[in-house]
């Protein structure tokens, strides 16, 4: 077998995953995630190589591994990910119990049954859609399943937010700190959003007012954490601002709670 020749250009410093106990796996889980954060979702092997800091032979070869474990796809000079990465979400997935009553609950409660329903996990300053029930055709949300969102742009955020330590959110968002922005009711800084945190810890619920999508409110609730190292789930539900009334989110919340309830105490 022929061997890659060592690049003339190639860097010094030993790269992205050199202090790790097994580097490869560090520097391939450094290549989905680059591909998973590209604008087309495509790179070559030259920005793959500059993502990681290593020599494109060091890359090359990572790369043929990674195809030839079907993690990612080969598209002319460019790579995407592979489809084996929705076989081990969707495995993911059928495993968490959380996300199959979901499912269940959604389909027999009164009125999240006609609405557009999510279920999140935190990850860090962002959520990670887990799985969503499509009650309410009119209402089109940009987030897919597995779709990340900032925590202080979604209901569901901070609503998980809500459940942290004081010194733990002030450890993420300092004073003075700007907040990215999706339209003109976006919380702007990190003041707006502590402030709002101190209301959802009052009222037991988040409330999205045309934060993320014009035109959409958003509802959502924590579900009690299962053990200290439980994941830190959240429910959420999308309404048009249009036809939107207190007594319909009141409702909305009601049942979010019970399926949190049921969500994080299955024995109950």
């Amino acid at each position: 077998m022929r061997m890659p020749m060592p690049d003339s250009h190639a860097v010094r410093s030993p790269g992205l995953g050199s202090s790790s106990p097994a580097p490869a796996v560090t520097r391939a889980a450094a290549v989905l995630e680059a591909l998973a954060n590209s604008y087309t979702g495509r790179l070559t092997l030259s920005d793959l190589s500059r993502e990681l800091g290593i020599p494109k032979s060091s890359t090359s070869n990572l790369l043929l591994a990674l195809e030839e474990a079907r993690l990612i796809t080969r598209q002319g000079a460019d790579f995407t990910l592979g489809r084996k990465l929705v076989e081990l979400g969707a495995a993911y997935l059928s495993r968490l119990d959380e996300v199959q009553e979901f499912y269940k609950y959604c389909e027999q409660a009164p009125t999240l049954s006609g609405e557009t329903v999510r279920i999140a996990m935190l990850d860090g300053d962002h959520v990670i859609y887990l799985a969503r029930y499509e009650g309410h055709p009119a209402v089109r949300l940009t987030s897919n399943i597995g779709d990340k969102m900032p925590v202080s742009l979604c209901g569901v955020g901070k609503a998980l937010l809500a459940q942290l330590r004081d010194h733990d959110i002030e450890a993420m968002f300092p004073d003075g700190m700007e907040l990215p922005v999706m339209t003109t009711n976006s919380l702007r800084t990190a003041e707006e959003l502590k402030a709002q945190v101190a209301v959802i810890r009052k009222q037991g619920f988040a409330f999205e007012d045309e934060e993320s999508t014009l035109g959409v409110v958003c509802l959502a609730v924590p579900v009690p954490t299962r053990g200290a190292h439980g994941p830190s789930l959240g429910l959420s539900v999308t309404a048009l601002k249009a036809t939107y009334s207190q007594e319909q989110g009141a409702q909305m919340v009601k049942e979010l709670k019970e399926l949190a309830r049921s969500l994080g105490n299955p024995m109950g």
